[in-house]
C-alpha cells in the first residue's frame, strides 16, 4: 500500500516480495557501519525481517519504515519512515538509502514527507531521529529538516553513543 507521493518518489509499505532488496540494503557497507548488522544474511532472513519487523510495526503502530522507491523506473532506492522503539519515548524518523542513490536529494524528500505525514496524519507533535556522531551525510538531513541536536543517549545493550536530535525540545 502507497503511503506517500513526493515529486520523484513513492513510499510504501514492505512486502514479504521485498526480501532481495532488504537482503541487499542491510549488507551494504553503509548500513553495517551506521546502522549496525541485524543478522539478515540470506533471502530466508530479510523474509522474515520483514514480517517481524516492518510489517509487524505497521500492525502494532499505524506505521513503520516504507520502502522508497524512484517514480521513474520504479526502482527500490531505500527506506524512510518511523520507527518507535520500546526504548525511547518518542517515535523517531528513520531513513537509509542503497549507496548509489545517496547526494541526490533523496533522503531529505522523503525524511521531509514523512516528517509532514507524522504531524498533518498521525498527529505526532515531536518526533526525534538519532544517529552515529560520524554520519555526516544523515546529520546533514536533520539539520536540513529543521531538527535540532539535544543530548547524546546509549541505546539499552548498545555501546554505541549516538545524537538525538528533535523537532521541539522538551
Amino acid at each position: 500500500m502507497n503511503i506517500l507521493e513526493t515529486e520523484r518518489l513513492i513510499l510504501r509499505e514492505f512486502k514479504t516480495d521485498d526480501a532481495g532488496f532488504i537482503l541487499e540494503l542491510l549488507n551494504n557497507p553503509t548500513w553495517l557501519q551506521f546502522i549496525g548488522d541485524r543478522g539478515v544474511t540470506t533471502i530466508n532472513d530479510a523474509g522474515k525481517y520483514i514480517s517481524d519487523k516492518l510489517i509487524n510495526s505497521y500492525t502494532t503502530n499505524g506505521f513503520g519504515l516504507y520502502m522508497t522507491i524512484l517514480k521513474n523506473g520504479n526502482i527500490p532506492i531505500g527506506m524512510c519512515g518511523l520507527i518507535k522503539r520500546d526504548t525511547l519515548e518518542d517515535v523517531d524518523i528513520g531513513f537509509a538509502l542503497s549507496p548509489a542513490f545517496t547526494g541526490k536529494g533523496y533522503a531529505f524528500e522523503a525524511a521531509f514527507a514523512t516528517l509532514n505525514y507524522a504531524k498533518n496524519v498521525l498527529k505526532l507533535q515531536r518526533i526525534i531521529a538519532i544517529t552515529t556522531a560520524d554520519n555526516t551525510n544523515s546529520i546533514n538531513v536533520l539539520k536540513k529538516l529543521n531538527l535540532n541536536f539535544e543530548n547524546i543517549v546509549r541505546l539499552p545493550n548498545d555501546d554505541a553513543e549516538l545524537m538525538l536530535f528533535s523537532n521541539i525540545k522538551t
